[in-house]
């Protein structure tokens, strides 16, 4: 077996297709679509560019047939926060082999000690947290919701094999969107209504402009203070964010929180897209797209998919994130073909989180690992920090 980078088309085409061998007669595993997993690696698109770098490979056997693929990355803006300088690795796919796991696995610890870093995180993306990030070792029997990453059962073993430990764990829940909550919710809710001045409302896209401000407002206040190397969204962005959603944003699925007539909260959901998605085969080409929207048209989604909570600091801890899901429900109601819906991943390092969202009727679907690996075997490992 030998190593490759990937460096053209042919390599990069080779990269995208390997899925098709290791996911062969698998009834639940939809493929990334091509455009999404190229974007990682487009420094033209990927921001992450402008302060790091990336590389990636494919294993072949020794008839030349690709059995392996992954990827290194240092974000430089991050990497040095970490007891030890941590790089990343994701977008691995191998066959049932440990030899060849650990050929990948050596491949991204080499250019990553190259370069400094002392540790490893995988499989994560190259880029935010919300796609690609976690190594599935609980859920098999479903299909994933779009952009969460499903692999093999048997990677577990390839990862821990090796010597990655676990990090910490990813939660994504699961709940039936008419699921009656405990009355001590519908009082909360009641409260911080009628006597504390806040009021919830859904996006209406006319006004899609204010939307995107509220959005960069309560985003820039709730994620500056929570992480160091943090850079402040502008206007453009945002507006470029929910721009790109425009096509597939149910109103009535965005809630947002208000004190006052200041945003002070927010909870995005979409519709489930690997409801959509299953029917192209990884390929958004005019073929794919004209699948896409006549099965978007024939309603062939039924679930909800709960991208990310959003509250200002000072307004946590006052039961907003019960009110903004409570105000989703009252809208959902109205809606009969969503019958189910997921919280996208929450640490374990976020108990409170947790906790809310289990009080709340949810349950887990899926559990993912992130997994860190120490060069140093003598080096002293901890988990992620818990979060107060």
């Amino acid at each position: 077996m030998k190593i490759i980078e990937v460096n053209d088309k042919k390599t990069a085409a080779a990269f995208l297709n390997l899925t098709g061998k290791i996911y062969e007669g698998d009834p639940n595993w939809i493929p990334h679509l091509d455009k999404d997993i190229e974007a990682v690696f487009d420094p033209a698109v990927n921001k992450y560019f402008e302060a790091g770098e990336a590389c990636r490979w494919l294993l072949l056997d020794e008839g030349g047939n690709p059995v392996g693929r992954v990827a290194a990355f240092i974000n430089r803006n991050l990497a040095w926060t970490f007891k030890q300088p941590t790089g990343g690795m994701g977008f691995f796919e191998c066959i049932d082999d440990q030899k060849a796991a650990g050929l990948l696995f050596d491949t991204c610890k080499n250019w990553l000690r190259q370069r400094g870093m002392e540790a490893m995180d995988g499989p994560i993306n190259f880029g935010e947290k919300e796609r690609f990030w976690g190594l599935l070792v609980d859920g098999f029997e479903k299909r994933p919701p779009y952009l969460l990453n499903y692999n093999p059962a048997y990677y577990k073993d390839l990862f821990e094999n090796y010597g990655f430990r676990n990090y910490y764990e990813q939660y994504v829940y699961q709940i039936d969107p008419n699921t009656e909550l405990p009355a001590i919710l519908k009082k909360k809710f009641q409260r911080l209504t009628e006597t504390q001045g806040y009021h919830f409302e859904t996006m209406q896209k006319k006004h899609i402009e204010k939307y995107a401000e509220d959005f960069m407002s309560i985003y820039n206040k709730a994620w500056g203070q929570a992480h160091k190397s943090f850079k402040p969204m502008t206007k453009d962005q945002a507006l470029k964010s929910f721009a790109s959603m425009k096509s597939i944003i149910d109103e009535d699925l965005i809630v947002f929180g208000y004190h006052h007539g200041q945003p002070v909260a927010f909870f995005i959901s979409i519709p489930e897209l690997n409801e959509l998605f299953r029917y192209v085969n990884g390929r958004l080409n005019m073929r794919g797209k004209l699948l896409f929207l006549y099965h978007r048209w024939r309603r062939k989604f039924t679930t909800i998919y709960g991208l990310v909570f959003g509250i200002v600091p000072e307004y946590q801890n006052r039961g907003l994130e019960s009110a903004l899901i409570m105000s989703l429900q009252r809208k959902v109601a109205e809606k009969p073909h969503y019958t189910n819906m997921y919280i996208t991943w929450l640490g374990d390092f976020n108990p409170k989180m947790i906790r809310i969202v289990e009080h709340i009727g949810a349950q887990k679907a899926f559990t993912l690992v992130t997994y860190r690996y120490l060069f140093d075997p003598g080096a002293a490992f901890e988990r992620h920090p818990v979060l107060d």
